[in-house]
């Protein structure tokens, strides 16, 4: 007697590891949340939670192959076949023209906004990458044996005391002027053995090569009439006041709130379908009551999320 295997399809293998990264990554979204939300000056005590947070993740070694591999090849993946699933989904919700049904049930109506959220999430995770990790991000640069970090920032009353607290110095184009006239170190004698003499002169020369450097970091940024450079020794405080920055702008502010409710959204109804492929809910009873669960991990996340945007510059 002779059993028949059936192949599995590819199309059901892709709909399970886009389940699965969906899920990776809906918790890596909730521990992005919660250090996002520490940078909220009311909630996260002058955003030194945030600050010890970030310091702790960049100092992390082979930061940048952790990132790739735990966060870019699962957020490539999900991206991939959601895209094409976006794409081929037929909504079911809005009024027809005779031609297709319109069901005005709860799922569908989730189905809608699970796939324009994965639009509105496709753009906002490019503009949010582009933007905290290439335009805006901190530059470092080592100084007196210390590594430091700088961020150019606009201007406003209220980094007077808030750099204070955090241990920021800030400069301005004037400031940075001044400190670009400085001389450059002059090459040391050199010796076939040792002198110490000749010793104290290398240090010296290496001191002031790596304050050279640092005076270079410095100017690159090339600051307005109403901005500054902000220099912290930790990454951390400098990502505290780039993110405070960036919520000065209403217009970021309004997209970044756009941004995150989707992403909230998109993450536990995603969450509440993974829990259904993999088999863990699958009587309607059990579904049924998994719904409010889901949205209220839904409004939690999008309370972390919202604590950061509206929290560092509106409410303080």
């Amino acid at each position: 007697m002779q059993t028949s295997v059936s192949a599995i399809s590819s199309t059901f293998i892709w709909r399970r590891v886009h389940s699965l990264m969906g899920f990776w990554l809906v918790i890596y979204l909730i521990l992005h949340l919660i250090t996002n939300s520490q940078a909220a000056l009311w909630l996260g005590n002058d955003g030194h939670g945030f600050v010890k947070m970030v310091n702790a993740l960049e100092s992390l070694p082979y930061l940048h192959a952790v990132e790739i591999v735990l966060i870019g090849i699962p957020l490539l993946i999900h991206l991939i076949w959601g895209v094409y699933r976006a794409l081929t989904a037929r909504n079911n919700y809005l009024p027809a023209d005779g031609k297709k049904p319109s069901l005005k049930y709860e799922r569908n109506f989730a189905f809608m906004l699970q796939r324009w959220s994965s639009w509105i999430l496709l753009f906002g995770i490019i503009g949010h990458v582009i933007q905290m990790r290439f335009v805006d991000m901190p530059k470092r640069a080592m100084l007196a044996n210390q590594e430091q970090s700088m961020v150019k920032i606009s201007f406003d009353e209220g980094l007077y005391p808030l750099s204070s607290r955090l241990g920021a110095t800030l400069y301005d184009a004037k400031k940075i002027r001044a400190i670009e006239k400085g001389s450059n170190p002059s090459d040391p004698a050199t010796s076939k053995v040792y002198d110490e003499e000749i010793a104290e002169q290398f240090i010296a020369f290496e001191n002031g090569e790596e304050k050279r450097e640092w005076i270079q970091t410095l100017c690159s940024f090339c600051p307005g009439p109403n901005e500054v450079v902000a220099v912290a020794d930790s990454p951390g405080k400098t990502m505290l006041l780039m993110v405070r920055n960036t919520f000065k702008s209403p217009l970021y502010t309004l997209l970044y709130t756009i941004f995150l409710l989707a992403a909230a959204f998109h993450a536990f109804n995603g969450f509440w379908t993974f829990l259904i492929t993999w088999g863990v809910i699958l009587s309607y009873r059990s579904q049924k009551r998994m719904i409010p669960v889901c949205m209220i991990g839904a409004l939690a996340l999008a309370f972390l999320g919202l604590a950061a945007i509206w929290g560092s510059y509106w409410l303080i």
